[in-house]
């Protein structure tokens, strides 16, 4: 049993933006998802799409370019929806993210993993765990807990209709 923990632990799901190759902790992510109907939020951030309902919850839909400064996604064939585990403040909240693609499911070892460098303002280093280098090109490893901040994850609730609501 605590070899297959510790393997979960090493675990991290590829994706794409743009030209770019991002992974997450595959303990942080609960489903991957084909586009569906989003459902429109008026005043929301720029970078919240909007929501989705998923077997009756609703969450929240973020377009991960615009919330990395990137251009907005172009919705094709190969793009999917993450929905996501994110913990802030110990509290356990889910959210959504639309990525061009997903890649493959990648095994690092500690000693695998550089810390991030110093890359300047276009991503916040503070939620980039470290870099990994797979098949001869760079992934840059997301702390999915620091991709969003407080304010920005209660902004996110506050948008979001409650199940009852969105029927």
């Amino acid at each position: 049993m605590e070899e297959k923990e510790n393997l979960t632990l090493n675990s991290y799901l590829s994706f794409k933006l743009g030209e770019e190759t991002f992974a997450s902790n595959v303990s942080k992510v609960l489903n991957i998802l084909e586009m569906m109907k989003i459902t429109k939020v008026p005043k929301s951030p720029s970078y919240m799409k909007g929501v989705i309902n998923l077997r009756g919850a609703v969450l929240p839909l973020v377009d991960t370019r615009l919330k990395f400064g990137m251009t907005q996604t172009e919705i094709t064939t190969n793009t999917c929806i993450l929905v996501l585990d994110v913990k802030v403040n110990g509290e356990s909240i889910n959210i959504s993210a639309m990525v061009d693609s997903v890649q493959e499911v990648i095994e690092l070892e500690e000693s695998d993993i550089q810390p991030p460098p110093n890359i300047g303002s276009k991503y916040k280093s503070e939620f980039i765990y470290g870099m990994a280098k797979s098949n001869e090109e760079f992934i840059m490893l997301l702390n999915m807990d620091k991709v969003f901040s407080v304010d920005e994850l209660q902004v996110l609730k506050e948008k979001t209709p409650h199940a009852a609501e969105a029927k």
